[in-house]
């Protein structure tokens, strides 16, 4: 059992450090820019709420490309492997052009959409569209992570997410303030800093997955059009994309029930999810491994040892989330007051944190066996539970128990929870219902036909 917890850890702590890499990068920069007053900040928050929805509507390109090859690299055929991941690329082109035009036409009536005041139009509309053609590069980088991830490496994403956030603060500290001989550009500088940050990540993961795995994977040789494989992989990102989108979107509609509860409820709310995102970064980072586990014992033809693996990963996963728990349960006023001194707001923030400590073991299950199921390829039963348990449980639920039975920040807790506890154990119950002797590969029809050029 150890020897397989290593191999776990092998995997899950570099993603754990990449995770948190991202977090720390947008904590710093929130601060840095903060410096600008509450206009800027109020612009850096709504700003990553558009860029998150948009991210997640096309995350599913990344996600489908981890599985599949993780799945290849098991059943040693990398050649569909480096196939699968260039259709991917040809999506990603397409994405990309839609987020270019998005943020060349449409920043402004986005602000506008979300009834946004004149000035924050005015001085956000440059940031915001920074932000979408920032956002054309992580689309790639999302890709050649999945791909990384997918034959078991996550010390590479980890380096290259390090690497450009470390970038992406030195940028906003010089240019936004005009420090280190830098021109000073304000809140446009900070867009500058986060446009640069994303090309300098992906130029590094390029540069790793189109030359230093060549030799070993032949990763620079031209792909055929494959229709059959190209429905495959569109399919299968529409699906993981759609449900991550509507799982953002679901917390959007969370996010504007607290809003309307008053400016105590949503900061305290914001300093809880700050708080609760050092229990999600385990969360997704085994998750990612479970996905990588699976995905290549089903490779190898060795299902059940797939399932082992997932459930492995999923007791690491929750000793981790039980031990934060426990220091966050007992410290969770101290921790608040880090964030704020405003005595009600970390009050009530502290209330929140107490409440998801040990709720947060549910999230943990949701993904930890969502990756598993996603390993085996069942992304179809996630799609439907996602946008099911989100809109017809989680969305109501928080509405009644928010508003009717006026419940305020607790109820609005109590109902994200109990929507994270539902879906983190309709997860489990599938992966264990599920008949695994009969998965197979991922695959379609003429699988094996060679489509290099």
């Amino acid at each position: 059992m150890f020897k397989e917890w290593k191999k776990i850890l092998l995997l899950a702590i570099p993603s754990i450090a990449s995770f948190a890499s991202s977090t720390l990068t947008g904590t710093i920069n929130l601060i840095l820019v903060g410096q600008l007053g509450a206009l800027a900040i109020a612009i850096v928050g709504v700003s990553n709420i558009i860029m998150y929805n948009a991210w997640a509507l096309f995350s599913g390109i990344g996600h489908t490309t981890n599985y599949l090859v993780a799945q290849n690299y098991g059943s040693n055929n990398m050649k569909k492997g480096v196939e699968r991941t260039y259709i991917a690329f040809y999506l990603c082109i397409a994405a990309s052009t839609m987020v270019l035009l998005v943020g060349l036409l449409f920043p402004e009536a986005i602000f506008k959409l979300l009834g946004s005041s004149p000035e924050m139009i005015s001085e956000g509309k440059s940031y915001l569209q920074l932000r979408f053609f920032a956002m054309v590069f992580s689309i790639f980088t999302f890709v050649i992570h999945g791909f990384l991830r997918g034959i078991g490496d996550t010390k590479t994403p980890m380096i290259s997410t390090i690497l450009g956030g470390a970038l992406m603060i030195f940028l906003t500290y010089g240019l936004t303030y005009g420090n280190m001989a830098l021109p000073e550009l304000g809140l446009i500088g900070a867009g500058i800093a986060f446009f640069i940050g994303e090309l300098v990540t992906f130029l590094f993961c390029a540069y790793i997955y189109f030359i230093k795995l060549h030799p070993k994977f032949e990763t620079r040789k031209r792909i055929a059009f494959n229709p059959a494989e190209s429905k495959l992989i569109f399919g299968e990102s529409a699906k993981l994309g759609i449900q991550e989108f509507s799982m953002a979107m679901a917390m959007f509609v969370f996010t504007a029930f607290v809003t309307r509860l008053g400016t105590n409820a949503l900061a305290a709310n914001e300093v809880a999810l700050s708080v609760m995102s050092l229990g999600f970064m385990p969360a997704f980072a085994f998750g990612s491994t479970a996905t990588i586990l699976v995905g290549q014992e089903v490779g190898r033809g060795n299902p059940i040892l797939g399932r082992k693996a997932g459930t492995n990963t999923t007791i690491l996963g929750c000793i981790f989330l039980l031990i934060l728990g426990v220091i966050e349960f007992f410290l969770a006023e101290p921790i608040a007051k880090i964030y704020t001194h405003d005595v009600q707001v970390y009050k009530i923030a502290a209330e929140l944190v107490m409440i998801s400590a040990f709720l947060q073991l549910f999230d943990g299950l949701l993904n930890f066996y969502a990756g598993g199921l996603r390993g085996i390829g069942d992304t179809s039963f996630l799609l439907k539970i996602s946008c099911v348990l989100g809109w017809s449980f989680f969305v109501p639920l928080s509405y009644v128990l928010t508003f009717i039975l006026d419940l305020g920040s607790i109820g609005a807790w109590i109902s994200l929870y109990s929507y994270l506890t539902v879906f983190g154990i309709s997860v489990m119950v599938r992966f264990y219902r599920t008949n695994w002797d009969s998965i197979k590969l991922k695959s379609v029809e003429n699988e094996y036909q060679d489509n290099f050029i």
